[in-house]
């Protein structure tokens, strides 16, 4: 397959990268969440129930298990002694909800139940506390009775099949205690054996490290191959944003090129080539371009195309990677202020879709076999004969307006069949893009039903459809972008089957001349 790309009068290039392998899934194996209590409410399930829906992530992680909204740790003392009890009816209903939407989760450790902790240090509007625990056996105790009641309700092969991670970032000080690494490597020496002593085929692995401290894998790796710590996968996050410009309920930063988004997904395998721990699976446990719950770059179509080459090619590179996170019901900042306030969500609030949403569902819609990678694209077919293309428009990371206004994309893509049917999908400034609709609404904070109507109405990509001619085993394709596209292309065989008497001319009921009427 041959390929032309670039700005108006631009030169060539060939895009047969990765061809004939299967398009893998790491970007659906995991997606982002608020704190796990949040899965109790009416609009949360409505929102995971339509991602699952168009998109269909196999795994969910999010913060705050054993934090104290969610009840499980219950210490009570009877008779002059301390006892805990172990309480799990909330956790049994997220979980029952999640397995009933097809989603599985990936269990993250943390944070610290205040009736175990150590101290006072809290994280985020709700308190997530990040200090160890006052009281080593007792998490040792509360990780057992988690599993093993997962276990009990669940059954050992559906829980094999969950990944357990051991805390959030200890490598920052606002969620571990003085990022103390002795003081981690200790807590998920516990874990981990404690995990392992309930069943030994279970997943654990950690460290889960935010970017900007990437000796801790290596500290990491080190100290469990030295202590035969149990250790299944290895985990990090990644993100592209530099520091926050705070304004009034909300922030601004700057970004770094998306190629650095997957620079950071194949670090931990290139820092682990050469140790005990090379092979070993990588999950990239959250990503996105901002850090921040209240950058509004996160609504917007720029976003879409930035995070596009990322979508297209991460699996290359991890294991999986969990965009951060599938809904704006998320409440680390407090309370969001507005609809479209910069969430992380591919959803705001009232399930209306973001042009990020679209890419991901694009992808849902891709067939399972690379014909063909590029810069800007990627393209697929399957066994029935389906053709399918995700292009994208380049950005500027620095300025959005010096994003090109057009691009364009030739492509010759090889197709077996008579003919050929083509829907193409769109969303970009102009289309599929709700946050510029409610922009232009006059960013009602609340919106009213009509008008998030009129959202969910701007919120749907545009669709066009064309028959495409079949000459020499291909179709020719000549696309232009717009600022800030994506694109499906859609490219289906067609089996004619137009009875012989079809005359498109006799619509409005014209009869030929000498038939009788």
């Amino acid at each position: 397959m041959t390929g032309s790309d670039g700005m108006t009068g631009s030169g060539g290039m060939t895009g047969s990268e990765g061809a004939g392998s299967r398009l893998g899934d790491a970007w659906r194996a995991c997606v982002g969440t608020g704190r796990l209590e949040l899965a109790l409410r009416a609009d949360y399930q409505e929102s995971l129930s339509l991602i699952q829906r168009e998109i269909g992530f196999r795994h969910i992680r999010g913060h705050g298990l054993f934090s104290d909204g969610m009840g499980i740790h219950r210490p009570y003392h009877d008779r002059g002694r301390r006892h805990v009890r172990h309480v799990f009816g909330y956790l049994d209903q997220v979980l029952d909800r999640y397995l009933e939407l097809g989603i599985r989760p990936f269990l993250e450790l943390g944070f610290m139940p205040s009736t175990l902790a150590s101290g006072e240090q809290t994280v985020f509007w709700w308190r997530g506390n990040v200090t160890p625990p006052a009281s080593w056996s007792e998490w040792a105790g509360l990780v057992r009775a988690t599993v093993v009641h997962l276990i009990d309700r669940y059954g050992l092969d559906e829980v094999r099949g969950w990944p357990i991670e051991v805390w959030n970032e200890p490598n920052l000080k606002h969620f571990w205690q003085d990022a103390d690494a002795a003081a981690y490597h200790r807590l998920y020496e516990i874990s981990a054996r404690t995990v392992k002593e309930v069943d030994a085929g279970l997943q654990v692995g950690g460290p889960a490290i935010s970017p900007g401290d990437d000796d801790w894998m290596l500290r990491f790796a080190e100290f469990v191959v030295d202590r035969g710590v149990p250790v299944d996968f290895v985990s990090r996050h990644a993100y592209t944003s530099g520091p926050a410009q705070h304004v009034p309920f909300g922030t601004h930063q700057s970004l770094r090129p998306a190629a650095d988004l997957l620079s950071q997904f194949g670090l931990p395998r290139r820092q682990l080539r050469d140790t005990p721990l090379a092979g070993v699976p990588v999950h990239i446990t959250e990503f996105n371009s901002s850090y921040r719950p209240d950058n509004p770059i996160h609504d917007t179509a720029f976003h879409a195309a930035y995070l596009a080459p990322v979508v297209a090619a991460g699996g290359e590179l991890a294991d999986s990677f969990s965009y951060w996170t599938f809904s704006d019901m998320f409440e680390e900042e407090g309370v969001p202020a507005a609809l479209f306030h910069g969430g992380f969500g591919l959803l705001t609030h009232r399930q209306i879709k973001k042009p990020t949403f679209h890419l991901y569902a694009f992808m849902a819609r891709m067939a399972d076999r690379v014909l063909a990678r590029g810069d800007n694209h990627l393209v697929t077919t399957d066994d029935t004969g389906r053709v399918t293309v995700l292009a994208w428009s380049p950005v500027d990371h620095t300025d959005l307006t010096a994003s090109p206004e057009s691009h364009h994309l030739r492509l010759s893509v090889p197709f077996a069949g008579a003919a050929a049917f083509l829907l193409r999908s769109t969303v970009s400034e102009d289309h599929g893009n709700a946050w510029r609709a409610w922009c232009e609404l006059g960013r009602p904070a609340a919106p009213y039903r009509r008008q998030l109507e009129i959202l969910r109405e701007a919120a749907e990509p545009a669709r066009s459809h064309r028959r495409l001619p079949v000459a020499g085993g291909a179709v020719q394709l000549d696309l232009t972008l717009t600022r800030h596209e994506v694109t499906l292309l859609e490219i289906t065989p067609v089996a004619d089957e137009t009875p012989p008497w079809w005359d498109e001319t006799r619509l409005l009921g014209a009869g030929r001349e000498g038939e009788a009427r």
